[in-house]
């Protein structure tokens, strides 16, 4: 149910970082086509809004302390979208719904899209990566957070206690591998962002220096 194999996570890194680096040989375009760039916006703007989802959904299982009733009041209304997971989530033994590693997992979640949202928005400015680094951008962020919501998938299935036949011990195993893949995915987006942000430096240095050779020739004329 759940993917694992650490190796093949580092090699998946490792091959991310090496495509940047081939990207960054292929030549930019002198600009991006107007479409590409609406569509990174309207991207952009999907993630926003999924964030405030998730915050939301975050807020609902802070307020499980308050008790049922206040839960489901929330659940009428912002958290509308959530009551199912909410409902499900009171259904389980204390020992499980007041696990902190599942408020921690759609913490990394809202992470992930902050995150996301912000690198999308960093890198498709100031026409330092062209097309198809754009495209690439884009596609990466788009299957990570694919991957996240399969295991926030999960996390609902392993909360909800007519769903699977599991014991406490079990559930809680389930909710930890949860979280270690969760936070594996938001330690790769640092690295890529970090990674995808040096090249963006580089570049916007070596766009100055061309300038600034520029101004110096034509000053000398």
């Amino acid at each position: 149910m759940l993917f694992t194999d650490y190796k093949l996570k580092i090699m998946k890194k490792i091959l991310v970082l090496g495509l940047i680096i081939f990207f960054s040989m292929i030549p930019e375009k002198a600009n991006a086509q107007s479409a590409e760039i609406q569509q990174l916006i309207l991207n952009i703007e999907k993630l926003s809004q999924f964030k405030k989802i998730l915050s939301d959904m975050k807020k609902g299982y802070e307020l499980l302390s308050g008790g049922y009733r206040t839960v489901k009041e929330m659940s009428e209304g912002n958290f509308s979208l959530h009551k199912t997971f909410l409902d499900a989530l009171m259904q389980v033994s204390p020992a499980v719904k007041n696990y902190k590693k599942i408020g921690e997992i759609i913490n990394y979640q809202i992470l992930l899209v902050k995150e996301t949202r912000n690198g999308l928005s960093r890198f498709s400015k100031g026409g330092n990566f062209n097309e198809k680094e754009l495209k690439y951008f884009e596609s990466v962020y788009g299957n990570l957070l694919n991957l996240s919501l399969r295991n926030l998938d999960e996390l609902t299935m392993v909360v909800t206690a007519d769903k699977l036949r599991m014991s406490d011990d079990e559930r809680l195993e389930a909710v930890d591998a949860i979280f270690l893949e969760m936070q594996d995915k938001l330690v790769f987006l640092r690295d890529f962002n970090a990674s995808s942000n040096i090249l963006l430096l580089q570049r916007a240095k070596e766009r100055n220096d061309v300038l600034a050779s520029k101004g110096l020739q034509q000053l000398k004329k």
